[in-house]
């Protein structure tokens, strides 16, 4: 059985524009699960230049769950934007430096909205904006050229700017069963040998509970 490697910067060699995320990144406030790619045929080594105002001192996250497909274009914005609007400017006179910088902001005045948090097995479409704080549920599709202004339910597809709830993917029940399913934490060897009823089949409450009954059966063995 061959798979590829979740260490490799390239999955594919033959295919530069898709890398492995979490083997590219350097900053320690950006986590990034197993076999999540993005894909850029102009630098996908780049992904950071596409997390903008980060900065370190905020202490926000990034984080983004196993298996989910990031097309170019993807930017998530992060705390760092925002400004103080209690006051009559919103001009962050602090950042320009010189006597203005001791007017720097606490943590407190900022409007901060906590870690970006991005669930497993999410599709983002191309040119897909992300705003500070901003949770999106496993299994979430979003379409292209979307800002994502508010949180995204699990196993929904969503679009527009500010995004919109498009439809749910499936009914509650199977939603509910998926989630519990939770098949991005499973044994790589058990998922391989599951991709076409991953990818091929609907999901039904019969097909999950069978997919959970093997998984039983794999641990026993």
């Amino acid at each position: 059985m061959t798979i590829p490697d979740e260490n490799a910067v390239y999955p594919n060699p033959e295919i530069k524009e898709v890398v492995f995320i979490k083997n590219v990144i350097k900053n320690s406030n950006i986590e990034i699960g197993n076999y999540t790619y993005y894909d850029d045929p102009v630098n996908p080594l780049d992904f950071e230049k596409h997390v903008t105002h980060h900065y370190e001192f905020l202490g926000d996250k990034l984080i983004i769950g196993k298996f989910c497909s990031i097309a170019s274009g993807i930017e998530f914005i992060m705390n760092g934007a925002n400004h103080v609007m209690e006051g009559i400017s919103t001009y962050p006179f602090n950042i320009l430096g010189g006597d203005w910088q001791k007017y720097t902001p606490t943590l407190t005045d900022l409007p901060l909205k906590g870690n970006t948090v991005v669930g497993n097995d999410v599709w983002f479409g191309q040119n897909v904006t992300v705003l500070p704080g901003v949770k999106i549920g496993d299994g979430a599709i979003i379409g292209a050229n979307s800002v994502v202004t508010k949180d995204v339910a699990p196993y929904t597809i969503v679009g527009g700017n500010p995004i919109k709830l498009i439809k749910p993917r499936f009914k509650t029940e199977v939603i509910q069963a998926l989630e519990k399913l939770a098949w991005w934490n499973r044994d790589i060897n058990w998922i391989t040998i599951n991709v076409p009823k991953l990818t091929q089949e609907t999901p039904t409450i019969e097909l999950i509970n069978d997919l959970m009954k093997k998984m039983n059966t794999l641990k026993k063995l």
